[in-house]
């Protein structure tokens, strides 16, 4: 795979011999590959295998120069190492930096996944005050078939839109599957008014408005409207609501309260408030909904495992992890079913259910874990052995978290700011919060010296605190293990000033990594990463406790058994999605393998006495993943036959409980002490028992 670099007009201090060391290859240095230099571009992309392109700025213009050139079939990739580095404060140590990214750029494109399809006619509702309503449908309406719920104001006399009005009851859906449900409730029907305004005129309090709707507070009930409204017959004070149901492809809301308060919107709804329906949003806005007719296709960005979660068993519920983060109310629990429903046309991709999961049942699919663990991996990699030192990654957003870098790096090359630190690796995700803490500690253990995660001020505020109990969580651990400093931080940053003030103070945060990198690779499995990062930190640690105490939002951690009140009935047991407690075939024993455990609580809400509480720690003995014993009891034996069938607790503490019950006395309450097929024996074989057959 052939790399293209170009210093743009000897604008950053390139040095292709470290670089092409660094990549394993000879690479050639270009002052103006857009423009004079354009010939090595279309010699390069007339071979069949890919090509890197070290420039975003003219990825157009490379783009119509390849479809120009006769016999041009490479797939052309390109990478910013301009404003990403090369025009820093400090681009002449950057080259670790920009050979770390040139090397990523050369790693195969994420794996097709399962898309969700959206199809749209264009129908498009309208939801605002009628002026401010007809304003935009009357710039979209040659494109959409637009209608307008009408919520109060002045309209044109002429009709150029059908009208509704009415109270909202329900607006539920997404993109080309909008849902609304609305009752007539007022006397004036607007699909018999034809807008003569004689009703207008007629009421002498004046309630009638040009959005011919009556104000039904301010009518003091004269029917002179109705007089007036006679031949066309619009106006029934007498009728009573009715329900109507519409479908739309496209929502446009203009109040100024939303229909949906979640933070992430579905798809094809768009909330303009009066204040703003005006100016570049507003433009922005139409451009948007215009666009929007056709099909559309996005990534399914999740998958789920249903035998690894740990939301429900027997319908009581331990973890609602992804349930209570979603922004876009997309998840939703099925306790009947012990699973959780995820709906694929309202999810945004942002990954937090992912993150927040313990057990990993939920998991990001674009990219997959191990595609991002290889990207993380090679950036690492190269970059030390380029010779750079205590690599930080930088994790932002690829829309506004680029965008700030990218602003960041102009404002460095005229002298405005420092630029992205020589040693801060940017990488940009879908969403900021579709990584967690398996990630960060596996890139620790590769050589990370430090993991920033970049909040712009789009993330939803619960995206944020999840965030931070990672951060918590994984800085617990590594400080337990004795490495020094502080690994993980969260930026916040709104324009790219207080970027660069960030990444400045970000120097300083470097946080001890093993002396040996790990080279094991991010597997689909979040618990077996977490694992593989774990043994690799405990094994180079400084310091190796026995265990380290973690805060409550730790996916691993300890059970603790009440002895007195545990009965051995096993039923958390029967509750333990991910095998942690076990039992004894042989002997009455509840048995735990530490490493196994997330912390779910389901064992707690099942245990019918109470008896179990929730320890987050990390456990770092060899017993970690072995079988521990957390309470045994004496065998029951059968009074008749002798063989076991309960302990000698549960039994004990069950006659206790029916021993003053009418139909445990006598035999019956002896019977409590036989096995099941003794107690059956007992029962047909006693004289003094009635039984159905001699009635």
């Amino acid at each position: 795979m052939a790399t293209l670099i170009c210093d743009c007009n000897k604008t950053m201090p390139l040095d292709p011999q470290a670089l092409g060391k660094a990549l394993n290859e000879n690479l050639t240095l270009h002052s103006t590959l857009c423009r004079r230099e354009a010939g090595a571009f279309q010699q390069a992309v007339r071979g069949s295998e890919d090509v890197v392109v070290a420039c975003t700025q003219e990825k157009r213009l490379f783009g119509e120069l390849g479809q120009q050139t006769e016999g041009a079939v490479a797939p052309i990739r390109f990478v910013n190492i301009r404003e990403t580095g090369g025009w820093s404060r400090d681009a002449r140590d950057a080259m670790p930096k920009l050979a770390a990214l040139l090397a990523a750029a050369k790693l195969p494109e994420p794996e097709p996944v399962p898309t969700v399809t959206y199809k749209s006619a264009g129908r498009l509702l309208v939801i605002g005050p009628l002026e401010l309503a007809e304003r935009f449908a009357a710039v979209a309406g040659d494109v959409l078939d637009v209608t307008i719920f009408s919520r109060g104001g002045s309209g044109a006399q002429e009709r150029r839109f059908p009208v509704m009005g009415g109270r909202i009851e329900q607006l539920d859906g997404w993109l080309g599957a909008f849902q609304l449900r609305w009752s007539q409730d007022n006397p004036i029907d607007l699909d018999l008014c034809t807008r003569c305004n004689a009703c207008v005129a007629a009421c002498p309090e004046g309630a009638i408005g040009l959005d011919y709707q009556v104000n039904l507070q301010a009518c003091k009930s004269h029917r002179a409207c109705v007089k007036a409204c006679d031949v066309a017959g619009a106006i029934d004070f007498t009728r009573a609501p009715v329900a109507h149901e519409e479908q739309f492809d496209l929502v446009l809301d203009l109040r100024q309260q939303p229909a949906f308060l979640r933070h992430a919107p579905p798809q094809g709804y768009f909330h303009l408030p009066p204040g703003e329906a005006t100016g570049a949003q507003a433009l922005e806005t139409v451009v948007r909904l215009r666009e929007l007719v056709g099909e559309f296709e996005k990534p399914k960005f999740f998958a789920y495992k249903q035998k690894l979660c740990a939301h429900s068993r027997n319908e009581q519920v331990g973890c609602n992890a992804c349930i209570d983060i979603c922004s876009a109310e997309a998840i939703t629990s099925d306790k009947s079913r012990q699973q959780v429903k995820v709906n694929a046309n309202l999810c945004v991709g942002c990954g937090a259910c992912t993150t927040v999961c313990p057990t990993g049942a939920m998991t990001y699919a674009y990219p997959k874990p191990g595609e991002q663990g290889a990207r993380i991996k090679t950036l690492l990699a190269t970059y030390e052995r380029a010779g750079g030192l205590a690599p930080i990654l930088l994790l932002h957003s690829q829309e506004r978290g680029q965008a700030q870098v990218e602003e960041l790096g102009r404002a460095a090359r005229v002298g405005a700011a420092q630029g992205v630190p020589a040693n801060v690796i940017p990488l940009a995700l879908w969403h900021v919060a579709s990584t967690g803490i398996e990630v960060w500690l596996a890139a620790v253990a590769q050589g990370a010296a430090h993991v920033a995660v970049l909040a712009t001020g789009e993330e939803a505020p619960q995206y944020l605190d999840a965030l931070r109990a990672q951060m918590d969580v994984a800085q617990a651990v590594l400080a337990g293990l004795g490495y020094a400093g502080l690994h993980f931080s969260l930026l916040h940053a709104r324009d790219a000033n207080e970027l660069d003030a960030e990444l400045q103070l970000l120097r300083q945060r470097r946080g001890a990594v093993p002396a040996v990198r790990g080279r094991f690779a991010v597997t689909a499995d979040k618990r077996a990463t977490l694992d593989l990062a774990l043994d690799h930190l405990a094994e180079q640690a400084l310091a190796r406790p026995d265990a380290i105490a973690l805060p409550a939002a730790a996916p691993f951690g300890n059970i603790l058994v009440d002895k007195d009140k545990c009965t051995l009935c096993l039923s958390c047991v029967g509750a333990c999605p991910a095998s942690a407690l076990q039992d004894n075939p042989q002997q009455p024993q509840l048995r735990l393998v530490e490493g196994n455990c997330v912390q779910c609580g389901l064992c707690a809400t099942t245990c019918p006495e109470q008896a179990i509480t929730l320890q987050p720690r990390l456990l770092l003995t060899p017993e970690r993943k072995q079988p521990r014993v957390l309470n045994e009891a004496k065998p029951y034996g059968c009074v008749r036959c002798g063989k076991p069938f309960g302990t000698l607790k549960a039994v004990e503490a069950m006659m206790a409980k029916l021993a003053g019950h009418a139909m445990f006395q006598g035999a019956a309450l002896e019977r409590l002490k036989m096995c099941g097929d003794c107690r059956v024996i007992d029962i047909y074989s006693a004289t003094d028992e009635s039984k159905i057959t001699d009635l």
